[in-house]
């Protein structure tokens, strides 16, 4: 049956049937981090220093979630390629590939990044004060590492075999159980942002096994073999989710820059106010860009099935339906962020003067994000069609424009504040560029598919 709508069925319905669920998983998704933050702003005399320290402590876990991102975007658009080109047992050997490299790099990764924790922070930002809670809270989240990686990297693939229902339950599933556990822990056991961090690991658990509970289940079309890495596999898996990895990795580089950067120009008197600010603003980005991430990624299945297929047509036909979904979104977002921003806000502070420069800064940073619905549409249809050696300089080239943005506005402005101008600057340079490189090279990716043989 999922052939069969894959080859045949109407293209916006698909999207439809396979991006919103997908949207909304990521929606969901970023509820484990904005109910921690919710909650711990709100801890009695302690919750600004608290909520700044879980915002330094982000770009860490940040950093650990985008080597599922590696695994999970790059090998699941191969996975649905070799599935469309009628290669059945190598979507399988795929899909037990990025399986084993999620488990291994789960074992590196926990002790490594427990043992450097402490300077790490520090690095990123901690000042004294906000010190000791971040180091609390990331201490805990380590433990839940492989559960954190092995989930999101599976649902991926999950996604990318048309189902998005079953990846859209485990998350749910997941932020419910955050949103029930996180009072639980913080306040009646008084735990502080330690509970926090063990109500998302708990949480994480839960996603992670109704996840692998799918995949080897006999209702998943591309089943879950348990089976050693293959090398080649691996290397072409590498090569392709490098783009989103670089993506997410840098969003945590960027966190560290931006909080590194207003600590620096706010000094004693407002550094821990903006980092505060910057903690409840980039919790309200999250809620438009990893939606917007799934609306995008949700339907890489059906673009690398189709251009596995040779049915082109269908790509193009895909990209605009996916384009019209993420301009609608981006808006809706933006008149959000402009007009209604207040009681999101007030979900994590009381604080009157932290909530007056999340209120401004807020409109500063989401200014441009309907334009960089172009650029997220681009990379992930290049990421779908295989073509990493495009989507990843876009990826790049965004970030770049970021940082060079974040040290000239301040230096040139002086304005503690000015540091969260370098976002929108980045999205509109970023999406002209995007735009620019689809309209040339999109033809010319279709046409070579059309005229030769399937080369990943």
């Amino acid at each position: 049956m999922r052939r069969q709508d894959f080859d045949n069925g109407k293209i916006l319905p698909l999207v439809l049937m396979m991006s919103i669920p997908t949207c909304l998983s990521q929606a969901v998704n970023v509820l484990y981090a904005i109910v921690d933050r919710m909650f711990i702003g709100n801890i009695p005399m302690v919750g600004q220093s608290a909520l700044a320290g879980v915002g330094v402590a982000a770009p860490v876990t940040t950093l650990l979630s985008s080597f599922a991102v590696l695994i999970g975007m790059g090998g699941s658009p191969l996975m649905a390629i070799r599935e469309g080109h009628g290669e059945h047992e190598e979507a399988v050997r795929t899909l037990s590939t990025g399986f084993s490299c999620l488990i291994v790099l789960s074992a590196i990764l926990t002790p490594v990044f427990f043992l450097f924790r402490t300077p790490l922070l520090e690095l990123f930002g901690s000042s004294p004060a906000t010190l000791p809670y971040a180091r609390d809270y990331l201490t805990w989240y380590l433990a839940g590492t492989p559960f954190a990686l092995v989930g999101s990297g599976l649902n991926s693939f999950a996604i990318n075999q048309g189902m998005s229902r079953k990846a859209m339950v485990s998350v749910m599933t997941g932020a419910v159980l955050n949103v029930v556990l996180d009072p639980l822990f913080i306040f009646v056991f008084g735990m502080g942002v330690k509970g926090a961090a063990l109500a998302t690991v708990l949480s994480q658990a839960a996603s992670c096994a109704i996840t692998l509970a799918a995949l080897l289940g006999p209702g998943a079309p591309i089943g879950l073999a348990l089976a050693g890495p293959r090398a080649y596999i691996v290397r072409r898996t590498v090569r392709l989710g490098l783009s989103p990895f670089l993506i997410i990795a840098t969003d945590s580089i960027i966190m560290i820059a931006l909080n590194s950067v207003l600590q620096h120009y706010g000094g004693p008197q407002m550094g821990d106010t903006l980092v505060a600010a910057s903690t409840i603003i980039q919790s309200f980005h999250l809620l438009v860009m990893n939606p917007l991430g799934g609306i995008t990624g949700g339907s890489q299945g059906l673009l690398s099935y189709s251009y596995g297929a040779g049915r082109t047509g269908r790509v193009r036909r895909t990209w605009a339906s996916v384009q019209m979904l993420s301009t609608l979104y981006t808006i809706l977002m933006m008149t959000i962020a402009w007009h209604f921003s207040g009681p999101f806000i007030a979900l994590f502070t009381q604080d009157e003067e932290v909530a007056r420069v999340s209120m401004h800064y807020l409109r500063v940073f989401t200014a441009m994000i309907v334009p960089l619905s172009l650029q997220y549409n681009t990379v992930d249809t290049f990421t779908a069609l295989g073509w990493s050696t495009v989507s990843l300089p876009l990826s790049l080239f965004r970030k770049l424009v970021f940082f060079i943005a974040l040290v000239t506005i301040p230096a040139i402005s002086g304005g503690p504040g000015s540091a969260f101008y370098a976002e929108p600057t980045a999205d509109l340079v970023a999406s002209l560029v995007s735009t620019t490189t689809l309209v040339i090279m999109l033809p010319r990716v279709l046409r070579q598919r059309e005229q030769g043989s399937l080369s990943i």
